[in-house]
């Protein structure tokens, strides 16, 4: 199965760090050797790279590594296929355009009858069921809003109603974000850790790596990583419950509802 890497932060960060460990899980220390992405929000830009190649042997995630680009909000994918071939249609994270904002998502796991939910606007480019769910998702989202809602909760609560929808068709661990808000939501597995002052050092557990984020970090700076499988030896991670929904801003949790089912 897939896994997932997502970022939050209240000032532009890089994520070179977290990803380097995540790359290895691409063909090196885990099987999702199928393809990888990940997007970048650089205010109201949006940068995305993705590569149909595993992580481990990608030039382009080695030059992510090496490029620090900072950002506030930050979703990764590394793929291992079920449902699709092969190939950069069919490769995380997924985009379309709402209220003139790009609305990026990722999707970890397997869902059947998917096919029955009925589209709108947004259609897939690939044959992937989870392209398939996340235009479903956002088209639910444009019909019932179709302007940002004046009280963001709202949304919020909806979009785990939605979530719990397509949970009963299967797998649905989601990653999703407009360069604000970064929703995670959990089916069956994801984590999630926030940093803060104190800084200190961590440590990866795929790579031989470590930083003391005391010496890259601000008295103020606050960042909160979301993987599907820790990926530091040294912190505490905070698991999520099947059903779960946690809302980020700025590197803080600002909403959580659970499973009702």
């Amino acid at each position: 199965m897939c896994e997932l890497l997502g970022m939050s932060a209240n000032v532009p960060t890089d994520i070179c760090f977290s990803f380097a460990g995540l790359i290895q899980r691409g063909g090196g220390t885990g099987p999702h050797s199928d393809g990888w992405g990940i997007a970048f929000y650089e205010g109201d830009g949006y940068r995305e790279f993705r590569d149909p190649h595993p992580s481990i042997h990608s030039p382009i995630a080695r030059l992510i590594c090496d490029y620090p680009i900072k950002s506030r909000v930050v979703i990764s994918h590394i793929r291992q296929a079920n449902v699709g071939q092969i190939s950069l249609a069919n490769t995380h994270p997924f985009t379309r355009e709402l209220w003139g904002q790009h609305w990026s998502a990722a999707h970890n796991g397997q869902l059947a009858n998917y096919q029955a939910l009925a589209l709108g606007t947004y259609l897939p480019v690939g044959s992937t069921d989870s392209e398939y769910v996340i235009c479903w998702l956002l088209n639910q989202i444009r019909q019932h809003f179709p302007v940002p809602p004046a009280q963001a909760h709202t949304l919020w609560q909806q979009v785990h109603t939605w979530c719990e929808e397509l949970r009963r068709l299967g797998v649905f661990n989601l990653l999703l974000s407009n360069g604000e808000y970064l929703f995670a939501y959990c089916s069956t597995k994801l984590h999630w850790l926030t940093r803060r002052a104190p800084f200190g050092e961590a440590h990866l557990c795929d790579l031989e790596m470590q930083v003391d984020f005391q010496q890259h970090t601000g008295d103020q700076d606050i960042v909160t990583v979301i993987a599907t499988e820790p990926l530091t030896s040294n912190e505490a991670w905070q698991k999520m419950q099947p059903g779960e929904l946690v809302v980020f801003q700025a590197g803080e949790k600002v909403y959580q509802a659970f499973g009702r089912f």
